[in-house]
């Protein structure tokens, strides 16, 4: 199934895509108490019609891990000193950041621009407590694209990502949720980022450093899961600061990530005054 996220009466929903058109499922909070459980909740309507947005609750938790794949880890080390971390590298990011694809996203005003992170992220769909590594993906709902828009002069002026990663609109997600059964190996999917229309990353998700099982794992022991929160396992290497000179995204500027099986999302870069 293919799950998109739309508003209907100021309240979030979210609804099965085939075809180009939306078989309502519900209330965004109901589908995630039952655990992504299907409950048709009307009759099919064109994706066109509805206004999209993020498929995951307003509430969810979005964590993020950092220097998660061999070649970004030398990029990292190279550019902010940074060293491949024994253990996964989480930091957070607010719900609020999360935008659909075609959302523009404004560089913020003391940033030289913005940068590109193409992940693959997994929503989780129950309550998860000292998961193990054997039964971790179990308790994944789907899985689906993110680029973790960063504004690195923030995320460089400290040891804190926290600001640098949660710029307005810095989260694009999507353009659907697939969910786990359709998603025949997320340990081996293909990772692409293209700046106007040139490639300028390519990788695959085996090659991360600390696999979702671990990164589940890991987080559980301390903090429960919750349904709906998103887990982005890190960005491979080829982000735009590695390159000489940094090449970063400005207003004009079109970055689509791509995650194979689950589809493309597209983001125009605008500045702060055209919003």
């Amino acid at each position: 199934m293919r799950v998109v996220g739309y508003l209907q009466d100021g309240v979030r929903h979210v609804g099965s895509l085939c075809n180009d058109k939306v078989t309502p499922l519900g209330t965004t909070e109901a589908f995630y108490r039952r655990g992504g459980g299907t409950e048709k909740a009307g009759a099919p309507v064109p994706v066109s019609d509805l206004e999209l947005v993020p498929f995951v609750p307003e509430t969810a938790r979005v964590f993020c891990v950092g220097v998660n794949y061999k070649a970004h880890a030398t990029e990292a080390k190279e550019i902010g000193g940074i060293e491949a971390p024994k253990f996964p590298m989480i930091f957070g990011r607010w719900a609020s950041t999360l935008v659909t694809d075609g959302t523009p996203v404004p560089v913020p005003p003391n940033e030289d621009g913005l940068d590109w992170e193409v992940e693959l992220a997994a929503v989780i769909k129950d309550d998860v407590w000292e998961a193990t590594r054997e039964n971790a993906l179990d308790h994944v709902l789907g899985y689906t694209a993110f680029n973790d828009l960063s504004a690195r002069r923030k995320q460089t002026d400290t040891i804190q990502f926290t600001l640098g990663k949660n710029a307005d609109r810095s989260g694009p997600i999507g353009p659907v949720l697939v969910t786990a059964d359709e998603v025949e190996d997320p340990t081996n999917l293909r990772v692409m980022t293209r700046v106007n229309g040139e490639t300028v990353q390519d990788s695959n998700t085996s090659l991360l450093i600390h696999s979702l099982a671990e990164i589940i794992t890991y987080i559980t022991d301390t903090v429960t899961l919750r349904a709906g929160d998103v887990i982005a396992t890190g960005t491979p290497g080829g982000v735009g600061m590695s390159f000489t000179p940094p090449r970063l995204l400005g207003p004009g500027d079109v970055v689509e990530v791509e995650v194979e099986s689950i589809g493309t999302i597209r983001t125009p870069i605008i500045s702060r005054a055209e919003l």
